[in-house]
């Protein structure tokens, strides 16, 4: 028989026990074992955990009643966040879990999203919490595979709605932790950011090179949660190295819209001194949702709708300098091989001459911007083309080839079919 699941199950048993005790039933109910983890803070639940609320803040480096001295209850769950999210990689390092689900409202949701990120992508996370999908909930604290459920009808004691809900995700994350493929880590992999093939071309050209030189490339594509993939897998130094050619959604976050990656865009791979080939794609774009109405300061720019969800505008020549400044400076705290083309003929299929989106005056400002804020540390490299010309992705492999033959990237795993 196919050996059983295990769950770890993270609440406050204190008060939500008939909930958690509900689930680790109907965990058990679909062939999956249930690890309990309290995290209560001021009681104990009325079972008997596998780790109990000491065993949580001992992982913090604290007591509980150093915990519960520490402050507010902000303070207090901060510290048990910490607590669970160090017991929970040790025992996934251990081998000792499969999967992890986790209930709660505001306080829950806020520990559990620190604990799905304290595990590598391929581990299922589920999150049960009033808050799902919440725009309480900021893109850089959302794990890059997190599932997430609305408790609905969950604030007080178990009903047929909430029961409803409890064990559907009980179920998903006992068949998830079942059928998932984990990642193969055989081959180096590589980030790379793009849109859609409509409006960058070059992943069409480069993924094939690169495989053929025996690397794993994995396109994220940046339309907000895209981007906060890719940032997670590289501040787990998950890559070998980052091809990051779509920076839409850094203009996004810096012109105010939600449909962004939070701050940290464009600083992971640098920080964990992963080699980075940067270029500038359709930094002239700003996203919104298409049901909200133009923000105030783009009423008078280019407008397309995307679909009933998406729409953009275009930045002017002023917004565009500010975007330049703002990836200038986060290319200059990169601690690893940093390189940026600026393609000066334009950075998206849809700014080329006879084009509806082409502003050569807003592009130049910004080129002329770009030129003088690549800092010290990056190499520029400018060509006279257009991103999607193959004279971009020329230079692009050149780079890169150039940095495995000088160590800066390790040499791909040839002689093997590629995925």
């Amino acid at each position: 028989m196919e050996e059983k699941r295990r769950i770890l199950v993270i609440g406050t048993g204190d008060t939500k026990a008939d909930e958690l005790l509900f689930m680790r039933e109907r965990i058990e109910a679909v062939g999956g074992v249930a690890v309990m983890m309290d995290v209560s803070v001021l009681g104990d639940p009325p079972y008997r955990p596998e780790h109990d609320r000491h065993a949580v803040a001992k992982a913090a480096g604290r007591t509980v009643e150093a915990i519960i001295a520490s402050g507010d209850e902000n303070t207090a769950m901060t510290l048990m966040a910490l607590g669970a999210s160090r017991l929970a990689r040790s025992l996934h390092d251990e081998g000792n879990i499969e999967g992890f689900i986790a209930l709660g409202g505001t306080m829950g949701t806020d520990l559990a999203l620190d604990v799905a990120l304290a595990l590598p992508l391929g581990v299922p996370k589920f999150v049960v919490s009033t808050i799902a999908y919440s725009h309480l909930v900021p893109p850089e604290r959302i794990a890059t595979d997190l599932m997430m459920i609305l408790w609905a009808g969950g604030l007080y004691g178990l009903n047929s709605a909430c029961k409803a809900v409890l064990s559907q995700a009980c179920g998903a994350v006992v068949g998830a932790a079942r059928a998932v493929v984990k990642p193969d880590r055989s081959r180096p992999r590589i980030g790379m950011s793009s849109l859609g093939k409509s409006c960058l071309q070059y992943m069409v050209t480069l993924k094939p090179e690169l495989e053929k030189r025996g690397y794993e490339v994995i396109v994220f594509h940046t339309t907000g949660m895209g981007g906060r993939a890719l940032e997670a897998i590289a501040a787990q130094k998950g890559f070998v190295a980052v091809l990051d050619f779509s920076l839409q959604e850094l203009a996004n976050q810096l012109t105010g819209s939600v449909v962004n990656s939070g701050t940290d865009r464009l600083e992971n791979a640098g920080r964990q001194g992963i080699p980075q080939i940067v270029a500038p794609g359709a930094i002239d774009m700003v996203d919104f949702p298409t049901w909200q109405a133009v923000p105030s300061r783009f009423t008078e720019r280019p407008y397309h709708a995307h679909n009933r969800l998406l729409a953009s505008v275009t930045s002017d020549g002023a917004t565009r300098q500010e975007i330049a400044r703002a990836i200038g400076e986060k290319l200059a705290t990169a601690t690893g091989a940093t390189a940026f083309i600026l393609p000066v003929g334009g950075i998206q299929q849809w700014d080329q001459e006879g084009e509806p989106l082409h502003e050569p005056e807003a592009l130049a400002a910004f080129v002329e911007e770009m030129r003088v804020r690549v800092p010290d540390n990056a190499e520029l490299h400018e060509i006279a083309g257009h991103i999607n010309d193959a004279a971009f992705s020329a230079k692009a492999l050149e780079i890169f080839d150039r940095w495995v033959a000088e160590g800066i990237v390790p040499p791909g795993v040839t002689g093997r079919r590629a995925a």
